[in-house]
């Protein structure tokens, strides 16, 4: 799976907006709109910010690996 697919598989299943997403994290709404299309790929702090809201691997959220564990 890709990063774009993944992300917005996650915040479909937790059932939030890309709006509130993104405020969350602390980026504007449209940065987080083009991650999840798939037109820009997140700096590294934001991965981290990404996989730290949804609890997962960089691994898993990159699509290097499909168990969302963190180690």
């Amino acid at each position: 799976m890709l990063l774009c697919e993944r992300l917005k598989y996650l915040r479909n299943n937790k059932n939030i907006s890309q709006s509130k997403l993104a405020q969350d994290i602390n980026i504007g709404e449209r940065s987080y709109q083009r991650y999840e299309y798939g037109d820009r790929i997140p700096t590294a702090d934001i991965l981290v910010k990404l996989a730290d809201y949804y609890n997962v691997s960089i691994d898993y959220l990159v699509g290097r690996s499909d168990d969302p564990t963190r180690r």
